[in-house]
């Protein structure tokens, strides 16, 4: 079939798909709807996020629900909010003309006591997150005895989010008569074991290869060190002018400190990840879906449920341990026949799994250098006058006449001084800085380097722990720049303090009016103290205003080491 016309849909159903747009089914609906309709077996599908897999349950079971029946029929189970309401939203547009049915969403975060009334109202559908499911089970909300079809969706997420117990609990409560479908981007173990225990003979679809889906994907990736990885990206952002993207982290709080650092560099981004409340994670979505921020940094769980077809780029700050996962990541950008770029920051010690990401999943992809700032420049240019050359419209009017005489100039001079204007901050930022230097994996083994590399390493360290407590054991100061200042900082490690944290610190002390940044020197960080060292310029930035800041909800001093 090749338009959703051709398939036995009722009038209604079709109606309201055609005013939604839509005329030529995916290939995962192409398969699926078929086959719910004519077929009782049980059904495993195989298929990433965005081909469309809500319609393809949906639609079909939609054409066979008794609407006359004031019991639930259809529980979809989904692992996020996001993507309950989601789907909730999906199915009451596709049943826009099916006046008798009803849809409720059951999910964590929200009052229990506001859905358990809503369900007095008799759904024959209910989509819900594991954990509401069972308290509403455990509450005699949910009647399941009369379900006709269950289904999983991103069933890999919701068992690696842990709700292995909780499926396991609900589909207990449901006849063994049901039809259930489980779709998953993956298929692993637990999926597989799920599977053979829940499932009765499942016909199996499995849409698009893992190369297939990354067809109109670029892939790059950049080595670079731990300490320049925040530097690296910013300049990869800004390499990349006009870009919407989603930046992935592993942990709620890297995904926080990248937001963090993006933020105070003036970038419109914002962080989304399971530390938040409900009321901000709404908030942020709500931000990023209005193109109010471009930038999303977010874990791979709180980015569930957020469908968003105009990405311009996925960057995997962090790269994940599951392969599939990259390519799940990736495949958020690239959709609706659009281009799409996946961009991966790469640590040295990280060429194994970089090897088995390209081995499992056959995606090509070539190694960048990190842009200079005079790359940068050239890029931003050719930004400014893309987004000159999109406006189509006046946004607002104003009299012609205000525009001064410029026939004295020629369309190059306004070009150029219309660019000095705009890229202005930019250039001065990048006018003194050094470029970062590539850290090479092909030089490397896959611990992050060659053993000579290694062995010199650890003997000049040696080295200079040797020096270093000859020069204490002898009373002399070890040699310091003269133009930094050394601190005595009154939090170490057992306060959970890094170097990552020192040099946040350090630049929200030093930050004010002044373009410039403050170099900083060593970091050594003790078990109860640490000691940092600051270009003296910045020397009374730093007693001034530590003092009035903390960390982790602790006070801070800093004081002239002796």
């Amino acid at each position: 079939m090749n338009l959703f016309t051709e398939t036995n849909l009722s009038p209604d159903i079709l109606k309201a798909i055609g005013e939604l747009g839509y005329e030529s089914p995916t290939e995962i609906q192409k398969q699926t709807i078929p086959f719910i309709l004519s077929d009782i077996r049980d059904l495993i599908a195989l298929a990433q996020t965005g081909t469309g897999k809500t319609a393809a349950f949906s639609l079909p079971i939609l054409d066979m629900i008794d609407d006359t029946s004031r019991k639930i029929q259809l529980l979809v189970l989904c692992p996020t909010r996001e993507l309950c309401l989601q789907i909730t939203k999906d199915i009451k547009n596709y049943s826009k003309y099916m006046k008798d049915i009803k849809t409720t969403a059951v999910y964590g975060g929200s009052s229990i006591m506001d859905q358990i009334r809503s369900l007095k109202d008799k759904p024959q559908i209910i989509v819900g997150t594991p954990g509401r499911v069972i308290d509403l089970i455990n509450r005699k909300a949910l009647d399941f005895s009369a379900i006709h079809w269950l289904v999983l969706d991103e069933a890999d997420e919701m068992l690696s989010m842990g709700f292995k117990d909780e499926l396991e609990t609900i589909l207990s409560e449901t006849p063994e008569t049901k039809q259930t479908f489980l779709f998953s981007a993956t298929m692993s173990k637990e999926v597989e074991r799920i599977s053979k225990n829940y499932l009765t003979k499942p016909h199996r679809i499995s849409v698009g290869s893992i190369n297939e889906v990354k067809k109109n994907i670029k892939h790059e990736y950049y080595v670079i060190g731990y300490r320049q990885k925040k530097e690296a990206l910013k300049r990869l952002i800004d390499s990349n002018p006009n870009q919407y993207s989603i930046i992935f982290c592993r942990t709620r709080m890297e995904t926080q400190e990248v937001a963090d650092f993006l933020m105070q560099n003036g970038y419109a981004a914002d962080a989304l990840h399971g530390d938040l409340s409900q009321a901000q994670r709404d908030t942020v979505m709500k931000k990023f879906r209005l193109k109010n921020i471009d930038i999303l940094v977010a874990t791979d769980v709180a980015a569930r449920g957020l469908d968003v077809n105009s990405l311009t780029h996925v960057i995997h700050y962090s790269l994940p341990d599951d392969p599939e996962v990259f390519v799940h990541r990736s495949g958020r950008t690239g959709r609706a026949g659009k281009d799409g770029i996946s961009i991966a920051l790469i640590k040295p010690e990280e060429s194994r799994k970089l090897k088995q990401i390209k081995s499992v999943t056959k995606i090509e992809m070539s190694e960048g250098k990190i842009p200079t700032g005079e790359d940068i420049i050239k890029a931003q240019v050719g930004g400014v006058f893309e987004s000159l050359f999109e406006i189509h419209e006046d946004f607002f009017e104003f009299d012609d006449s205000l525009i001064p005489d410029l026939s004295a100039f020629t369309k190059e001079e306004l070009a150029h001084k219309l660019l000095q204007f705009q890229l202005k901050d930019l250039a001065m930022y990048y006018k003194d800085r050094h470029d970062l230097v590539d850290q090479k994996l092909s030089s490397r083994d896959d611990d992050g380097g060659s053993r000579r590399d290694r062995r010199d390493r650890d003997r000049d360290r040696g080295r200079d722990r040797e020096r270093g407590e000859r020069s204490e054991r002898s009373g002399k100061p070890r040699r310091r720049n003269e133009d930094m200042v050394r601190f005595f900082f009154n939090l170490g490690k057992k306060d959970q303090l890094k170097k990552l944290d020192v040099l946040d610190i350090i630049n929200k002390a030093t930050a004010g009016k002044s373009k410039k940044r403050a170099e900083i020197g060593d970091i050594e960080i003790l078990e109860k103290f640490s000691f940092f060292e600051v270009e003296k310029s910045f020397k009374d930035n730093v007693l001034s205003n530590i003092g009035s800041m903390k960390f982790k909800g602790k006070e801070m001093r800093a004081e002239v080491a002796n």
